[in-house]
């Protein structure tokens, strides 16, 4: 094993995850634990490399290099990366058709056997895949996952890109890190009797597709695990908002009239 030491591209620079070269535009953290063949060159870098970086990419393989794309390395079949992460004491509540930017998909919800929290704004795991088996996202908000520390950015960022590796790997020769922070999402949670409505907060990999523009992210849980999957989210600049339908967002779809008011 080797360190996936990055070569730097101006402010950007490149490593491999899983035999794919990834451009980020942040520092890059630490990697020690991933395997990694020879640093392939990623032809669309935007930034010049140096004299130095051509210099050392300039044993990359020519043919590898050009064989290397996207629609040529295989993900997981989406209903197996759902099965293993779906938590365990969950069974499925609700099933349906939607469209997600025009296209054919199935929304999935499964809540606690035991009914703790159960139903909108409560505890769930929801996957949304489209009908040629592209998994879309998927959220996993657990009661459980309220205390304990977070990640840091590094490790947040090593176990996005590894689940990416597994799950989307078709985004990672295009992907470009954006940022990465806390994020909360509002959970409903019993207590004595009452409700309330808690933050629960994640970390955050904000990543987009550079080849067509569309935004994805990975968000870690206090557990170490992914809370939160979303891609091929289509963002209108101006003025600005999210136009890709937020399926896996309960006060979405009591605000659109899919789900009625906790």
């Amino acid at each position: 094993m080797r360190l996936a030491r990055p070569f730097t591209l101006g402010a950007a620079a490149i490593f491999l995850v899983a035999g794919v070269p990834v451009l980020l535009d942040q520092p890059v953290f630490r990697w020690t634990h991933l395997n990694t063949d020879k640093l392939i060159y990623f032809k669309d870098v935007e930034h010049p490399a140096s004299a130095r970086t051509q210099d050392a990419l300039a044993g990359a393989d020519p043919q590898r290099e050009n064989a290397m794309t996207g629609t040529e390395i295989a993900s997981l079949p989406a209903g197996d990366i759902i099965a293993a992460r779906t938590p365990v004491g969950y069974h499925l509540v609700d099933r349906r058709a939607i469209d997600v930017d025009g296209e054919t998909a199935e929304l999935t919800r499964y809540e606690r056997v035991d009914g703790r929290n159960a139903g909108i704004g409560g505890e769930h795991f929801s996957a949304v895949i489209t009908t040629d088996g592209r998994l879309k996202g998927f959220t996993r908000m657990s009661a459980d996952l309220l205390d304990g520390d977070l990640p840091s950015r590094d490790e947040s960022q090593a176990i996005a890109l590894r689940f990416l590796a597994e799950a989307a790997p078709d985004l990672l020769p295009t992907l470009r890190i954006s940022w990465i922070e806390p994020h909360d999402e509002p959970l409903r949670v019993t207590r004595d009797g009452r409700s309330e409505t808690m933050t629960l907060t994640g970390m955050k990999v904000k990543m987009r597709n550079t080849a067509d523009g569309r935004w994805f992210w990975v968000i870690v849980g206090s557990d170490r695990e992914v809370m939160v999957f979303e891609r091929d989210i289509v963002w209108v600049s101006f003025p600005g908002h999210r136009q890709t339908e937020r399926w896996l967002h309960d006060n979405w779809l009591v605000d659109r009239g899919y789900a009625p008011a906790a």
